[in-house]
């Protein structure tokens, strides 16, 4: 069993090349945004030793090593040390490679590695476990777009983990000590969690681009319409958080008023076709949320897509 502790670290293949500082050692392979973020707040904590980097873009490993501000470039897998944590911070097309590569022309001794992606299983990194490694993956819900933005946010960023349970409680002390909350996901749910990370975060940021498209098609003056967007936004984000989606819906959908429902969603489509569709299978969901609270059909329940559908057959008023 693996574990992180102030008089030593111990792995699978006994005690480590470091362990008089009392430190687990750490390498990273992908010298961008994440990789950058992440090994800054490790070696802020002062609880880990960074050790090698790698990237393939010499001037951005060199970028990202002046960053850190510890560890040093190196210029091959191959001419990395050992150590006990590695780090794959690299796209996730490119997991199962670099862990094969790894695999091949990295150190023999087990260690443990993980990756980032929200998207792919810690056995991604199949290569790996096969040569007795502990794996696992480690997804800090949060956007990377500027790492010294990044960098400042990072305390208190929840982190989904899943993989080996001894790969897991070690890097998850690494995180928090780092600021993060760590957080383990179902085995097999990474898909479904990383999509709700797309609805809540991604999708919600599309959404607010058609709202001020609409609004610019509308006739609202350009300098108005950002105004709008953040007052709605900040109403929104308040009153999920303390009431629940639920309780915080609103609008005709909610109410159940189909008649203006299927007109908006006429109008919509007039001048966005794919957007009335999506405002078309958003709003049953919206009206069985209120509901029901939940956007789940239930068994036996009504149909609220046929009442959608048939809307424009109702009378007026």
């Amino acid at each position: 069993m693996s574990k992180l502790a102030g008089d030593g670290v111990y792995l699978q293949g006994g005690p480590t090349q470091q362990q008089h500082t009392g430190k687990p050692s750490l390498n990273l392979i992908g010298a961008g945004s994440v990789g950058m973020t992440l090994f800054r707040r490790f070696a802020g904590s002062g609880a880990v030793d960074i050790q090698d980097i790698y990237g393939r873009d010499p001037a951005r490993l060199a970028e990202a090593v002046s960053f850190i501000g510890a560890g040093r470039a190196a210029s091959s897998l191959a001419a990395m040390r050992p150590a006990d944590i590695w780090f794959l911070t690299v796209p996730d097309s490119s997991i199962a490679d670099v862990a094969r590569d790894l695999a091949a022309s990295g150190p023999t001794r087990p260690a443990m590695a993980v990756h980032c992606s929200g998207f792919l299983p810690a056995m991604e990194m199949g290569p790996l476990k096969e040569l007795g490694w502990s794996v696992a993956s480690a997804h800090p819900v949060m956007t990377f777009a500027d790492p010294q933005a990044s960098v400042e946010a990072f305390a208190g960023t929840y982190c989904g983990m899943e993989g080996d349970a001894d790969a897991i409680g070690c890097i998850a002390e690494v995180l928090e000590r780092a600021g993060a909350f760590p957080f383990t996901i179902t085995p097999g749910g990474k898909a479904l969690y990383h999509a709700a990370a797309v609805f809540s975060n991604n999708l919600a940021v599309v959404l607010q681009a058609i709202a001020r498209e609409a609004w610019a098609e509308a006739g609202v003056p350009d300098e108005i319409s950002p105004a709008l967007n953040a007052a709605l936004l900040a109403s929104t984000e308040r009153n999920v958080t303390s009431l629940g989606p639920a309780a915080a819906l609103t609008g005709p959908a909610a109410r159940g008023d189909w008649s203006v429902v299927e007109r908006q969603a006429d109008a919509v489509a007039a001048w966005h076709p794919q957007a009335g569709e999506a405002y078309r299978i958003l709003s049953p969901l919206a009206r069985r949320l209120k509901r029901t609270g939940s956007t789940l059909r239930l068994s036996g329940e009504d149909d609220d897509d046929v009442a959608l559908a048939d809307a424009r057959h109702a009378p007026e008023g």
